[in-house]
């Protein structure tokens, strides 16, 4: 099964999650500019890394899905994926969020573990979910909770990318058709 892994930020999760489960996806895609490179994480660069343009359009999305059957999975992709890839990959793309967004909505969208700490929640979390032509609308899949009580923003961050990368292993150890470690 190909893999493809789309990351708008430093990538760390995609890293994390190749290492866990054994192998790496088939093609990583970014669209961080080349002048940006010091920014995503070193690991990425040895990967078959694609860069597409800042607001990429569904030619540019067609061009690194080469794929007639693939998982797509976003990992911190912050674009809203084009109606005409939706439709094409329909039940084959995947986001994370790390916001519990299945109990609390309003931490749809970006900074969801910022506005958990300005809202001062004690349990966040992370889901898997479809992708849609809406952002953050699509059926959840997965979703684990965490205790954020009192915990600095940093924290926040850390517990939230923690449990995303466990979440995505669970997930992914029923997609993939390679088989991973336990």
């Amino acid at each position: 099964m190909n893999w493809i892994a789309f990351f708008s930020q430093t990538g760390s999760e995609i890293v994390e999650l190749a290492n866990r489960i054994g192998f790496e996806p088939t093609v990583v895609v970014t669209n961080r500019r080349p002048d940006n490179r010091r920014a995503i994480h070193p690991a990425i660069v040895n990967m078959n890394l694609v860069m597409v343009p800042n607001k990429p359009t569904w030619e540019d999305y067609l061009e690194v899905l080469p794929f007639k059957k693939c998982i797509i999975t976003l990992h911190g992709w912050l674009r809203i994926i084009p109606p005409e890839i939706v439709a094409a990959y329909e039940k084959d793309i995947y986001n994370g969020h790390p916001g519990l967004i299945n109990k609390y909505p309003e931490l749809k969208g970006k900074d969801p573990q910022l506005k958990a700490f300005d809202l001062g929640l004690k349990e966040s979390g992370c889901v898997i979910h479809r992708v849609t032509e809406g952002v953050d609308e699509g059926e959840i899949l997965a979703h684990k909770r965490v205790n954020i009580k009192n915990l600095p923003l940093s924290q926040i961050f850390d517990k939230l990318h923690e449990t995303s990368v466990d979440l995505w292993f669970d997930f992914l150890r029923t997609k993939l058709s390679s088989p991973l470690p336990e």
